[in-house]
């Protein structure tokens, strides 16, 4: 796993989206207080360094040394590498206290996760009534109708190497069991969706391809997703310039919800100290 890490994070930190302004200010207006934010398997840090601006301090965690390294430092910013395994008092060692946090945010990596194990750590740490619970994923990107046709075309033949926890950014996050209470201003927890854009030429979207965890997992089965004739068609399909300049859309889709409050289960495994499983499992990249 750390080797695919290796392999990937150059290609993520480069070719990945850059999430809105307005997803953030979206998330940040419904925690009536902005002390402290976990971000769960932080990766490069790219959340946690918008979230930074919105909170007073921000704790990335992530179990990849090799993502983190590309994360920016900042100074109300803690970035913690942790093992994959902990119990739940060691939670609130690493993280945060008990009750003592007003934002949990899940970036692309909640598919990744064991999830009721996950909402026991998020509840544990979250503010009772006043905590919120914001996870997110972005799908596939839309460039015009002829790069996109070859593109589905490719995404769609190499399901064989995606794992399947791929499939719930697939669904966009909906069929996920998500037990929070809706935020101020929402009557439920459906996905609130926005978008961002990157300006890319074809050099770059094929490197986004290559950054894949099923292209990583292809090529090490001796499996090129990219062959020639892929990549002459894209080609083709991008104007026949790879030099020329695209926008580059990618959907984002948002669940958020409000915890009320530790679940007894919760409070109960707190005395017991049992084994838990921290933050971003964050077993591979999307």
């Amino acid at each position: 796993m750390a080797n695919l890490f290796l392999k990937q994070a150059k290609q993520y930190v480069a070719t990945r989206p850059v999430y809105p302004a307005e997803l953030f200010d979206f998330i940040a207006s419904k925690t009536p207080r902005h002390d402290l934010a976990w971000d769960v398997g932080t990766g490069n840090g790219q959340a946690a360094a918008s979230l930074a601006k919105l909170y007073k301090a921000v704790v990335g965690t992530d179990t990849s040394e090799q993502q983190l390294a590309y994360a920016p430092p900042l100074p109300n910013v803690r970035y913690v590498h942790t093992p994959a395994d902990l119990p739940l008092a060691g939670i609130h060692a690493a993280v945060a206290p008990p009750a003592s946090v007003d934002l949990v945010t899940v970036a692309q990596a909640f598919h990744w996760l064991d999830l009721p194990r996950f909402y026991q750590q998020a509840r544990s740490v979250l503010r009772p009534a006043r905590g919120v619970l914001a996870v997110w994923c972005y799908t596939e990107p839309r460039v015009d109708a002829a790069v996109d046709a070859v593109f589905w075309r490719l995404y769609h033949g190499s399901q064989e190497h995606w794992a399947p926890n791929r499939r719930m950014v697939d669904d966009e996050y909906r069929s996920a069991e998500f037990p929070f209470d809706p935020v101020e201003g929402r009557a439920d927890t459906d996905p609130v969706e926005f978008s961002t854009q990157r300006r890319m030429d074809m050099d770059d979207y094929l490197m986004y391809i290559t950054s894949w965890s099923a292209y990583q997992t292809a090529k090490d089965k001796g499996v090129e997703l990219l062959d020639e004739a892929t990549v002459q068609e894209l080609e083709r399909a991008w104007g026949g310039d790879r030099k020329e300049v695209k926008t580059v859309t990618y959907p984002i889709f948002l669940r958020i919800g409000k915890c009320l409050g530790p679940t007894l289960e919760t409070k109960k495994d707190q005395r017991q100290g049992p084994r838990a499983t921290l933050n971003g499992v964050l077993l591979e990249m999307p």
